[in-house]
């Protein structure tokens, strides 16, 4: 995955789940934070190691 689409997913996972917090589903908001967490951790620590 380049790093254009790596930024592209986080961006949006993140504007969706804030999207998804103001109008008040919070669950779906927190799975959409959490994934977005666990994409960008995935990368960082891939990049570090690798």
């Amino acid at each position: 995955m380049t790093h254009l689409k790596r930024d592209l997913l986080i961006g949006i996972l993140l504007l969706v789940g804030i999207t998804g917090f103001i109008s008040g589903e919070f669950v779906v908001s927190t799975v959409l934070f959490a994934s977005a967490a666990i994409f960008s951790n995935m990368f960082l620590s891939r990049k570090l190691h690798g």
